[in-house]
């Protein structure tokens, strides 16, 4: 039934949602430390708390917001219809250098009741909300890569046009070597990227999986957007070109659903079968 309410108009882009799991001050300790609260009383959730860096927030229709129900210390999963929720606010963050694109905000929850029906029916523990973060983390390997394929398209041409010397920097030995580098690092994100798509399509991806394809991308993306705005020289520090953009996003992409160290320990892990987190 939720499937049915939402998701059509969703897809037609007449309402637009957000996912709130991110705290002020709980990041990659949201399995066992989210200090958003959910309390049943009779046909109604009660949620109080916060939520912060949240995409869409500021101008979204509807947030899926997690929640730790003071019952049974679960996590659990809400639909709060932001426009008509009572006690539910939002403040957009200003003074990003980076994904300025997307409108991110700090939500505040004082008391929202929330239906019972909008209660994610199989959204009830931190297992549930880490089988999204499995599809988001790999989803962001391949933003990663498309960002470094951004990057090293726009400082090959610019290589190619720019005059030293009276001839192209692109003839240089260095500015070859760079190229080479930026080259590698975006093949092997992309075969990377690939495999992980075909092992969700065979239903075999593990959270491994993403975590591994999510910290080798982003780190890979942050070497390649780099040499991209070393070659564009002073020009490579400007928003009149695109690598400058580049440059400031992979900043965000490198660190959101889950820090590069976080993935590692989950893939080390499952290496081991030893679990190294606190």
């Amino acid at each position: 039934e939720q499937k049915q309410k939402w998701l059509p108009p969703m897809a037609r882009f007449e309402k637009i949602g957000c996912y709130g799991l991110t705290e002020p001050l709980v990041g990659s300790g949201a399995s066992r430390g989210l200090m958003t609260t959910a309390k049943k009383e009779g046909d109604t959730w009660v949620l109080n708390g916060q939520k912060k860096w949240i995409g869409n927030s500021p101008w979204c229709d509807i947030s899926i917001i997690w929640a730790r129900d003071v019952a049974d210390n679960e996590e659990k999963g809400f639909i709060v219809e932001n426009k008509t929720t009572p006690g539910f606010s939002v403040e957009k963050i200003h003074n990003k250098i980076a994904f300025k694109v997307v409108q991110n905000g700090l939500i505040t929850m004082k008391d929202c009741r929330v239906p019972a029906e909008n209660h994610l029916q199989s959204g009830n523990s931190f297992r549930d909300t880490a089988r999204v973060l499995r599809t988001l983390r790999y989803l962001v390997a391949w933003q990663a890569t498309g960002c470094q394929m951004g990057a090293y398209e726009h400082a090959l041409k610019y290589a190619q046009e720019r005059l030293q010397f009276g001839r192209p920097i692109a003839s240089f030995q260095l500015i070859q070597d760079l190229l080479a580098r930026m080259l590698a690092n975006v093949t092997a994100s992309q075969c990377m990227v690939v495999r992980t798509a075909q092992l969700s399509a065979e239903g075999k991806l593990g959270d491994h999986h993403a975590a591994l394809a999510k910290a080798f991308c982003t780190y890979r993306m942050r070497e390649t957007v780099a040499w991209a705005r070393e070659i564009l020289g002073g020009n490579g520090i400007s928003t009149d070109y695109n690598v400058a953009r580049f440059f400031a996003d992979a900043e965000v992409i490198y660190n959101y659903e889950g820090t590069y160290q976080m993935q590692n320990l989950m893939v080390g892990k499952a290496i081991t079968g030893f679990s190294a987190f606190v």
